[in-house]
Order: C-alpha cells, then sequence, then structure tokens
C-alpha cells in the first residue's frame, strides 16, 4: 500500500468516525430543536434536514431520493479519483488529504440518508430510541441528515435602504451543520486557494 493511499484512508476514517460518532450522540441524546450553550458564539443546536449541506432542502420526496442517489454516485467518483491520486507518487500530500476530506464528508451524509431513518425513530419531542422495535421513521434513502454546530457570531438589522430586507432582523452565522458538511467545505477550500500549488502545470488529472 502507497503512503498515499495509507493517508486517504486515515483521514477517511477518522472524519467518517468523530462526525458518525457525534451524531450518535446527538440523535440519542437531544430532542429535535434542543440546544447546549457553549459560548455567547457556540451551540449544539440538533436539527435536521432533508437536503444538503447547511440545512439547504431539496424538493419534496422524489428530490430527497435524487439527492441520495445522486450523493452515492457522485462519492463512487471521488472514491475512483481519490484512488487513482493515491497512487501516483508525485501527488501532493494536501491533495490527497483534501480530496480525502471530500470524500469522508460526503459519505457521512449519505450514512445519515441511507441509514438513519431505518436505524432510529423520529426525534421530535423526545430523544430517539435506537433500533426501536416498532422500526425507523423512514425507508432506506429517505433518512435525514443530522446538524448540530451554530455559530451565531453577531446579529443586528439590515439597513432600512436594503432591498426587501430593509430593517429586517439578522442573525451571522444563521445555518446549521455537521462535522462532514465541515470536512467537504474545508477541502474544497484548500484545494481552490492553493490550486496552483496543488495542480502544477496541470500534472494531475
Amino acid at each position: 500500500m502507497s503512503k498515499n493511499l495509507r493517508v486517504a484512508l486515515i483521514v477517511t476514517a477518522v472524519v467518517i468516525f468523530f462526525d458518525q460518532a457525534l451524531k450518535v450522540w446527538v440523535k440519542t441524546n437531544m430532542a429535535l430543536g434542543e440546544q447546549y450553550r457553549i459560548t455567547d458564539w457556540f451551540f449544539i443546536h440538533f436539527v435536521e434536514n432533508n437536503g444538503m449541506a447547511f440545512g439547504m432542502e431539496f424538493a419534496g420526496e422524489w428530490g430527497k431520493l435524487f439527492l441520495s442517489i445522486f450523493r452515492i454516485i457522485a462519492v463512487s467518483g471521488i472514491g475512483w479519483y481519490l484512488y487513482k491520486l493515491s497512487n501516483k507518487v508525485d501527488t501532493p500530500r494536501m491533495l490527497i488529504v483534501c480530496v480525502s476530506l471530500v470524500f469522508a464528508g460526503a459519505i457521512g451524509n449519505i450514512i445519515d440518508s441511507a441509514f438513519y431513518g431505518m436505524l432510529f425513530e423520529a426525534s421530535y419531542g423526545r430523544v430517539a430510541a435506537f433500533l426501536p422495535e416498532a422500526g425507523g421513521y423512514a425507508p432506506f434513502l429517505h433518512g435525514k441528515v443530522v446538524d448540530m454546530f451554530y455559530f451565531p457570531l453577531f446579529e443586528g438589522n439590515y439597513p432600512n435602504w436594503f432591498p426587501w430586507v430593509g430593517g429586517d432582523r439578522f442573525i451571522f452565522f444563521r445555518p446549521v451543520f455537521n462535522l462532514a458538511d465541515s470536512a467537504i467545505t474545508v477541502g474544497i477550500a484548500i484545494i481552490l486557494i492553493c490550486q496552483r500549488r496543488l495542480f502544477p502545470e496541470d500534472k494531475i488529472l
């Protein structure tokens, strides 16, 4: 096994482990909407979403199924690309780490979508049971993604001259997300920022 492939496997395994460990803890210890205050600007706030990263939604049940299938296809492509990169001795180690972060984050959210509906009962108004006798809250590929990181760094009002939202209250940063979302975001951000270093003369394809 090459060193790059070993790095890829380690990064992927570590991210998936901690992502799933935190999600299972939240799901089995918190009711939907419950939160723990860590600091004035950091909360563990339990929400679930049917859609994409940072709580974005996607068109109903059929949209949910399409998104789950698309995720599986996309993560398969990312895994194949990561495997190819890992077997090239001249691939920058940072690129291996970044693609591994994206790969692991995508798998982390796929696990929620594919299996959580079958493994847990619904969290509305109660702490969900794991493997409930009556069955889970949704069939295969229809589970909801567990999010918990909430950073309301500051809040205020939009200036009155802002179109449509002038004078309205806002909170920054409002989206609630998870470790898998963070891994994907960090991996892509580093690739974009360091692309000249990671893709010298377009040698890595």
